[in-house]
């Protein structure tokens, strides 16, 4: 699980074909039919500008900074279905 963490991270600063190719996505209907499950542990972890200059949030997300996903990914339980979102 901690390999998917830190491939999605990856793509949130450096998207390259190989990579993305490798990562499961979901689009936007399917996140809305998900929303609300207790299986979902959905992250938002854009940073900086991104974060700051943003009046949106999908609702249920948590703030999780990507460059401390080493202390924060522990307190996740690995057996959920995790959605990381940026921009």
């Amino acid at each position: 699980m901690r390999a998917v963490f830190a491939i999605i991270l990856a793509l949130c600063f450096v998207v390259t074909p190989v990579l993305a190719a490798d990562v499961d996505t979901i689009d936007k209907d399917k996140l809305k039919q998900m929303l609300g499950s207790d299986d979902l542990v959905l992250l938002d972890v854009r940073t900086g500008g991104d974060w700051s200059s943003s009046e949106f949030k999908i609702k249920g997300a948590m703030r999780a900074d990507p460059s401390e996903i080493a202390s924060w990914s522990k307190n996740y339980e690995k057996d959920k279905t995790f959605v990381l979102y940026c921009s």
